[in-house]
């Protein structure tokens, strides 16, 4: 959350000039309604429900880039879907650093907590060694601006033997 995953993807896309896709924005497309609202409907196991379907679809369309939710890597199938189908960079963001740009951002329910830096913590402590399983490769976005870690995502394509998996 707040680590720059749909910013950082929809450059990424633009420069390769293929298409980009973001789980969340596809949620939101396909029902009408905001993922607030679907967790406040729905609660966070609809939601997940929701996601594992629209990532299990994108993650076999090639050519694309797909950004998804933070907490997509939480489903087991999710991760297996995207270790199978293409190549994963964890954007890698402290909690200082998520926390400076999720502040005023009321559209993230999983923050909408008295404490949201503990709430932050909490999911970095579960997702991040899920991110570290999954990802073939890892950018600390937290120190790079987004153009920067494009070129660093684009400087790792470069030289892998996989291009076609990207």
């Amino acid at each position: 959350m707040g680590a720059g995953k749909t910013t950082v993807g929809r450059q990424l896309a633009k420069h390769l000039n293929i298409q980009f896709f973001d789980s969340d924005r596809e949620i939101e497309a396909r029902t009408g309604v905001d993922i607030p609202m679907i967790f406040e409907y729905e609660g966070e196991h609809g939601f997940r429900r929701r996601e594992q379907g629209i990532v299990c679809e994108l993650a076999q369309m090639k050519n694309i880039v797909l950004a998804t939710g933070g907490g997509a890597i939480l489903e087991a199938k999710n991760r297996e879907y995207l270790m199978q189908h293409g190549l994963v960079v964890y954007l890698r963001c402290s909690v200082d650093r998520q926390l400076e740009r999720t502040t005023k951002d009321s559209h993230r329910p999983l923050l909408n907590t008295e404490n949201p830096r503990e709430k932050l913590q909490e999911l970095m402590k579960i997702r991040a060694p899920l991110y570290e399983a999954c990802a073939n490769y890892t950018v600390d976005t937290g120190r790079l601006s987004s153009r920067m870690a494009v070129k660093q995502i684009l400087n790792i394509f470069e030289s892998s033997e996989s291009k076609d998996e990207f």
